[in-house]
């Protein structure tokens, strides 16, 4: 599961006015929060990258962890 949500509460901002930055709709943020959808690594790429310009101090595999392999 993506950290997205965590983030972006971090950073006091709602799901509209992220999605917003975006020119998404906010339906998009709340599907990529509950995993209902997932970002493709552009998108990965680009709310990690927003979010830092807001202040924030993650990178790609905090927002985004690996999903560990399965044994």
């Amino acid at each position: 599961m993506n950290k997205i949500a965590s983030e972006r509460l971090s950073l006091g901002l709602t799901q509209e006015q992220l999605a917003l930055m975006f020119g998404w709709r906010q339906s998009r943020i709340s599907n990529y929060e509950n995993g209902t959808r997932k970002p493709n690594l552009n998108d990965c790429r680009r709310i990690v990258e927003k979010f830092n310009e807001l202040g924030s101090q993650c990178t790609l595999d905090s927002v985004f962890p690996p999903i560990p392999p399965k044994e």
